[in-house]
């Protein structure tokens, strides 16, 4: 792509309009975007001083400042290096109706390690086309900029900016460095490129060889691709794409459960305290080792889970754990990709996140409910398959749990709640609800324990009608996958 690229045969369209024209243009593509509701992701990457301030400037100086972020991506700082690679992009993404314009991007370690091996170059593009794809089914339109120029040009801009007092301090080491092995950066941009150049969201290489008609380009492509991706998005809306299903059931897992496991309560408290003790001991190992730990923990209503949790917890430092109950999307929330609210929610190293329900709310009340439509609970299985792969590869340790008790022990307990005043505020209208609804989440349920089993990141089935004995196996589990981790 880019040692192809000809700067002399470079064209640029938009030449007979004026910078404030395009840029008025755009801005009323920017009300349309907002009234339709479609997020909007400008990526504008290049070389080192080749105008990317410049662009950028030109390309938001009309626009409503209260519906577009600009943020730029360096040398990540110690917070982001604690968490996954994708955490800090995550945070950004553009919410619905909103425009966000990265200055560098998911691509800033790629292209700036001449030495990175194949096979993490190779590991980096697959992560990055991951979110560049789930972005766009989630209908944000994703617009790739790669801002080219020639060595001399480099030169002379690197020694104008040094000779301004002003200025200097904008020249930096990646500078002077891409400048002085300009031949070896360009075979390398050029083969990040063309491997990135995916079909659902191409590079577009802009000559910056003249700043002014570099923008005029980059403002006009931008109103272009944003109406073609306007066209593209209300077109499946509108049923202009079919979908679907090709899902075979393989098996369903939780006709497999013994439900019959039970603990007598001498068993049980003869076990507990030296298990209680112990996953204090291990979760103090994970933090000495900086293991960042994701624990997940899904299940039938009344099934346990609560009661889990705090007696997993129930001797850890509550300085290095945090539970976090995923209830409805809040109004904030649904303006992004379901998976922006976990991702916030992610450990540093060291930390333990414990999610009392999780994303798989995805696929279990908004499938069944109607709150998502099927194109996007049955991507879903794909996409948090992908998410939990990269924690893993960070050296996230994953363990998921599912609680199940049958339909009769779920009424039993429920009767128990009303009867109980300590207990009450755990029954809702809502749990009634889906019990009516029985058969499809168990259907529910049993397709994503299937789909979503994986070997980085497989379910824990846990038989919860005996509350004992799910707690002992919840506390074992949790030592046991731990312990395995701390030995790699």
């Amino acid at each position: 792509m880019l040692k192809d690229f000809d700067f002399k045969e470079a064209r640029n369209p938009y030449a007979g309009f004026k910078r404030k024209e395009l840029g008025e243009r755009l801005a009323r593509a920017q009300r349309l975007i907002k009234n339709l509701n479609i997020p909007v992701l400008i990526i504008v990457d290049g070389w080192e001083s080749s105008g990317k301030g410049y662009v950028i400037k030109d390309l938001v100086r009309e626009l409503n400042p209260k519906s577009y972020k600009v943020s730029v991506f360096e040398t990540p700082t110690a917070e982001e290096e604690a968490r996954p690679f994708l955490w800090r992009f995550w945070e950004k993404i553009p919410s619905k109706g909103n425009m966000a314009i990265f200055d560098r991007s998911f691509y800033f370690n790629l292209l700036n390690d001449l030495s990175i091996e194949n096979g993490e170059l190779q590991q980096g593009i697959e992560d990055i086309s991951i979110i560049e794809k789930q972005l766009l089914d989630d209908n944000v339109i994703i617009i790739k900029f790669f801002l080219h120029q020639k060595e001399k040009t480099q030169q002379g801009r690197i020694d104008t900016l040094k000779n301004d007092v002003d200025k200097a301090f904008m020249v930096g080491e990646r500078d002077e460095e891409q400048y002085k092995h300009y031949a070896d950066y360009l075979e390398h941009f050029d083969e990040i490129l063309e491997k990135s150049n995916f079909p659902f969201s191409k590079w577009h290489i802009v000559s910056t060889e003249e700043k002014k008609a570099a923008s005029e380009k980059i403002l006009g492509m931008s109103i272009d691709l944003i109406y073609e991706g306007i066209d593209r998005i209300l077109g499946q809306k509108n049923g202009g794409i079919r979908y679907a299903r090709n899902y075979i059931p393989s098996q369903k897992p939780l006709e497999k459960i013994d439900l019959g496991l039970t603990l007598t309560e001498e068993e049980y408290d003869k076990r507990k305290d030296a298990l209680q003790l112990e996953a204090q001991r291990v979760a103090f190992q994970l933090y000495t080792k900086g293991i960042p730990t994701v624990l997940v923990f899904e299940g039938v209503d009344a099934a346990g889970k609560g009661g889990a949790i705090e007696r997993l917890t129930r001797e850890m430092d509550p300085r290095g754990y945090e539970v976090i109950t995923t209830s409805a999307p809040n109004e904030l929330e649904q303006q992004y990709h379901y998976l922006w609210r976990f991702y916030r929610n992610f450990p540093k190293k060291g930390d333990i996140k414990i999610f009392d329900r999780s994303w798989y709310g995805r696929v279990l009340v908004e499938r069944v409910e109607g709150f998502a439509t099927e194109k996007e609970w049955d991507r879903a299985y794909e996409e948090i398959n992908q998410m939990e792969a990269q924690l893993t590869k960070f050296g996230t340790l994953v363990i998921k749990f599912f609680l199940y008790i049958d339909k009769e022990e779920q009424l039993k307990r429920f009767k128990d709640r009303e009867n109980e005043p300590d207990k009450v505020y755990k029954l809702t209208d809502e749990d009634w609800r889906n019990r009516e609804k029985w058969d499809e989440y168990i259907d529910a349920m049993n397709e994503m324990l299937d789909r979503t089993s994986t070997p980085q990141a497989p379910w824990n089935i846990v038989s919860g009608m005996d509350k004992k004995y799910a707690r002992i196996n919840v506390l074992e589990t949790f030592i046991e996958q731990a312990t395995k981790k701390l030995n790699e």
